[in-house]
């Protein structure tokens, strides 16, 4: 019993002795525990901001490829790519993204950041290969071997939400409490962002390479592609330790979900009910803008849609900058508040004068990189950092995964319903309902969503772990050398704090 981690091979008092050994390797001048060197553990703290940051463009790349790749297939295959086949298509990531959210989430707080990230980077890749061979007798069984590739793309690429977001956050808070926020956002929501205009700059170089010509090896070649941005940071993934937060408070067995609901049910419909209106308006617009933009472009190239789709892309890009900026000084709901706001403002501004602003294509493509810029500013950057800070450690994974899921059932719901609102009632009212969807999503936020501050998150933690235990909840916390049972806690300078000590 001496090494304190075993909770179960003995009849010793075991949590007592985890105690001690415990709060003797946690103070801010030794190491973060007797396994692992601080050295190391802020090593790897690093690697793993760096690794998800990148891998997370890996997963804008994915989500904004079909956004040009639309376009093509359409030209290749008029008759055969009709709109039905291209929702179908489009909607394949979002549906493999819920449900990748979802397990993962649940995943990567029972099995630990690392396996949850390594296994999404696997599905990712054997996703973009299948990808890119799709191949039928017919064209329509091409189609959907396509969709179901893009499926497995969409787990891989959803479950990278819960596992790279939490491990970014957590390991933020170990290496720059103070900024945190902005170094979340931009290791998060910015590789996300600018896998937009990337996705589109490697189609253009791509589409210049088959001198605008043979489209097939064009798309091909773009699914292939996103194979080698994951694969490019798998071996740091391999390499990194689980946050020094995750091994003190991860829940392995027996989670207590009716407490956790209990505890977090406004925040929960505080952050899912903001994140379904974001997507609802967020994504469809971002798969279907190459759309948009070719139907308001007379007689345009592919080549030329792709380049006003390239001025979006960048137009939306400043925001992310700028809520990064001022999440800390403004604070994170008033943030998201105002980025909603900017939906209803140039929402109705292009809906309200749609065929008049669509007759002058630079301004029209200005407003609209506006609308996204502002999305970009407020939810964009908010909703993964309130996702990843409200949420206490050993619940992080499942409550930010869960979160993230009814934002893509949001964008499935939204890419389902893009094409019959045009059909139907004409294209400026995807405009106009993305304002009024900013409406909503500003009463959303000022009733249910929490106004965090950016505090150290183990005050967080500590706070969790006394409303388990006055309900009457004792189990195993953390892992290996960190683990202790829940009413033996672990005492830090900030927990003191925090409860007034």
């Amino acid at each position: 019993m001496a090494s304190g981690t075993d909770l179960t091979s003995s009849s010793q008092p075991v949590s007592k002795v985890v105690h001690a050994e415990v709060h003797d390797t946690d103070n801010a001048d030794t190491d973060p525990s007797r396994d692992v060197s601080r050295k190391r553990q802020s090593l790897s703290d690093l690697l793993t901001i760096f690794a998800s940051g990148f891998a997370l463009i890996s997963d804008g790349y994915q989500n904004n490829l079909m956004t040009m790749t639309n376009v093509l297939l359409k030209k290749e295959y008029p008759k055969e790519y009709t709109s039905v086949v291209s929702t179908r298509v489009s909607n394949a990531l979002l549906v493999g993204e819920v449900i990748g959210q979802i397990i993962i989430g649940l995943t990567c707080d029972y099995l630990g950041r690392k396996t949850a990230i390594i296994f999404t980077t696997v599905m990712i890749v054997i996703g973009g290969v299948l990808a890119t061979a799709s191949h039928g007798v017919t064209i329509d069984g091409m189609f959907w071997m396509m969709t179901v590739a893009r499926g497995v793309v969409g787990f891989g690429a959803g479950g990278e939400y819960p596992a790279s977001s939490t491990s970014a956050s957590e390991s933020a808070n170990e290496l720059t409490p103070k900024h945190r926020g902005p170094a979340f956002i931009m290791v998060t929501n910015f590789p996300l962002s600018f896998g937009g205009p990337f996705a589109v700059s490697i189609f253009l170089i791509v589409l210049m390479a088959c001198h605008e010509s043979h489209y097939s090896t064009v798309w091909r070649v773009c699914f292939g592609i996103g194979c080698i941005w994951p694969l490019s940071v798998f071996y740091f993934r391999i390499r990194m330790l689980n946050s020094t937060l995750y091994r003190r408070g991860a829940i392995k067995k027996h989670v207590p979900y009716l407490l956790v609901i209990r505890y977090y049910w406004k925040t929960l419909i505080g952050t899912c009910g903001a994140w379904f209106l974001y997507d609802f308006v967020t994504f469809p617009n971002g798969v279907f803008s190459g759309t948009i933009i070719s139907s308001v472009v007379t007689n345009g190239t592919v080549r030329q849609t792709g380049e006003w789709q390239l001025l979006l892309g960048a137009i939306a890009l400043p925001g992310v900058f700028l809520g990064a900026l001022l999440c800390n000084k403004v604070g994170r709901k008033n943030v998201m508040m105002i980025g909603f706001s900017g939906y209803l403002i140039f929402g109705l501004i292009i809906g309200c004068a749609y065929d008049k602003i669509t007759k002058i294509i630079p301004l029209f493509v200005i407003f609209y990189g506006l609308m996204q810029s502002s999305g970009n500013f407020g939810p964009g950057n908010m909703l993964g950092l309130l996702s990843s800070e409200s949420y206490a450690t050993g619940v992080r994974g499942t409550c930010y995964g869960l979160s993230a899921a009814i934002g893509k059932a949001g964008a499935a719901v939204g890419t389902q319903a893009f094409q019959p609102i045009q059909n139907n009632l004409g294209k400026k009212w995807t405009f106009i309902i993305a304002a009024i969807c900013g409406v909503v999503g500003v009463m959303v936020t000022y009733f249910f969503v929490p106004n965090i501050s950016g505090e150290d998150l183990r005050i967080r933690d500590e706070k969790f772990r006394a409303y388990l235990v006055e309900n009457g909840w004792d189990e195993a916390m953390g892992e290996d050398d960190l683990q202790a049972f829940a009413e033996d806690g672990v005492i830090t300078d900030d927990s003191e704090k925090a409860k007034g000590g």
